[in-house]
């Protein structure tokens, strides 16, 4: 493997899949994005092999059972995994490979390739900014909602707590977050000490004092 494995984590809204698009589009042949899988339903604006391989639940129960997958997890019913032969594509061509994925994905994606494996931490500008950021989509209910803010503050105690090395990206300005994270890449590896990094804090001081985080989510 010849190729950095750049592992983008961070709260829905964050800005994770923007800035990977932006700093993968400096330099597209040396870089480029993770294809998942999924048994989730394709949506009408997506398409396969584009923003994931859609497979059947059987496709993708075989594909892991043969260990095909570097990481893999059930989000809501659905299924949700990274092949190794994708990392094998785009590493064998030299190429830096980016990663939008959950905590747990990290970790275990982390735990198989240490020594190429860089953790980015995305956060965004405050909490106030992320919950608007959500709502504005329109697209969530009450109940959606309130199970990614929990998902948002269970990560963030997550990264905190985290025995790996990891990076923060703030993205409070889109082209300072893109230049930061391009370092990130690119230079030698400075990882932040987590537990004292005062924006994390900060973020999680904000998550903690809201109830939507921590409620229970009802199905709707």
């Amino acid at each position: 493997m010849s190729g950095k494995l750049v592992v983008l984590v961070g709260p829905a809204g964050a800005g994770k899949t923007t800035l990977a698009h932006r700093v993968i589009d400096r330099s597209p042949e040396r870089r480029g994005f993770s294809v998942s899988h999924t048994t989730r339903p394709m949506r009408a604006t997506e398409q396969n092999g584009v923003d994931y391989w859609f497979v059947t639940r059987a496709e993708f129960e075989q594909l892991r059972d043969q260990d095909g997958f570097a990481e893999w997890a059930e989000v809501h019913g659905n299924y949700y995994g990274t092949s190794r032969a994708e990392i094998a594509r785009l590493t064998g061509a030299g190429r830096d490979v980016f990663f939008d994925i959950d905590i747990v994905g990290a970790h275990n994606l982390w735990r198989q390739y240490p020594s190429e494996v860089r953790l980015i931490f995305v956060l965004p500008p405050s909490w106030q900014v992320l919950v608007q950021r959500l709502v504005d989509r329109g697209s969530e209910t009450e109940a959606s909602l309130r199970r990614r803010l929990r998902t948002a503050r269970r990560e963030l105690q997550a990264v905190l707590a985290s025995p790996a090395p990891w990076t923060v990206v703030h993205n409070d300005d889109l082209g300072r977050a893109t230049a930061d994270l391009e370092r990130a890449v690119s230079e030698p590896l400075q990882p932040t000490a987590m537990e004292q990094h005062p924006g994390l804090r900060a973020f999680l001081r904000e998550a903690m004092a809201d109830p939507r985080a921590d409620a229970e989510v009802t199905a709707q």
